[in-house]
């Protein structure tokens, strides 16, 4: 039985390389003051043996992804001097924020059958499969969505932004803009040589509203009538506030 155990366990393929990874936070807190972050990924490469004389140079891509979801995209058309939305087609599937960070351009890093298996890069993170069939050019809806969000600070692209040193240690700042959303952001980290993924390191940053915001939303969703009278107090309070102030102030 052990001689059976000792075979399985030779047969098993060596790991050359692997990553060792971290993050210096991984949770961001959305406050009332928000105006933005960053994420400082950071790692080192570890080797059970030399690579091969022959290999291609050690490549590094890290990506960060947040909540994906449906994203309906209009079109204007100016009717009567009055731009109006008049078309319209929902993007299946789309991240929210979605940044490349690397040490190379994609393409030269890794070939495009790698970029499908691991849905590297815009072409595989935002998907358009079932367009209305009276509209002939749907795949500009995508265009203009990549295009508004890349615009935003919301889609990123970083080539040659990580820092590699003797192919072992390296790290990059991510910039986080002010205008994120709520939910779980993945962050992968992927080592490649000759343009195919040799390991890969996953972890997730989550963010989250805090503070004052946070029980605003939380009670304007949650408990929208007291949200609604807590409104209206406020109002009220603060208009009869304005007036006893020009009041007192008036000669």
């Amino acid at each position: 039985m052990r001689l059976v155990w000792l075979l399985m366990l030779l047969a098993l393929p060596a790991r050359g390389e692997e990553i060792l990874a971290g993050l210096n936070q991984n949770q961001v807190a959305i406050t009332a003051t928000f105006d933005g972050s960053e994420i400082f990924v950071f790692g080192a490469v570890r080797r059970e043996a030399p690579p091969p004389k022959d290999a291609g140079p050690l490549q590094v891509l890290i990506s960060v992804v947040g909540p994906h979801g449906p994203v309906m995209v209009r079109r204007k058309s100016r009717v009567a001097g009055i731009w109006v939305n008049r078309e319209a087609v929902e993007v299946d599937s789309a991240p929210y924020f979605y940044a490349n960070a690397s040490t190379a351009p994609l393409r030269e890093m890794l070939s495009y059958t790698d970029q499908m298996r691991h849905r590297i890069g815009l072409d595989w993170q935002v998907s358009l499969r079932d367009a209305p069939e009276e509209i002939e050019d749907a795949a500009t809806f995508r265009e203009a969505l990549i295009r508004v969000r890349t615009r935003n600070g919301l889609y990123l692209e970083m080539p040659q932004a990580v820092r590699l040193r003797e192919e072992t240690l390296f790290d990059v700042s991510v910039p986080l803009p002010a205008n994120l959303v709520e939910g779980d952001y993945t962050t992968r980290v992927f080592l490649t040589r000759d343009r195919a993924v040799i390991d890969s390191y996953e972890t997730t940053i989550a963010v989250r509203r805090s503070g004052l915001e946070d029980l605003v939303f939380r009670t304007a969703t949650e408990r929208p009538l007291v949200y609604g009278v807590l409104s209206v107090a406020l109002a009220l309070a603060l208009g009869w506030a304005a007036a006893a102030l020009f009041r007192y102030l008036r000669p």
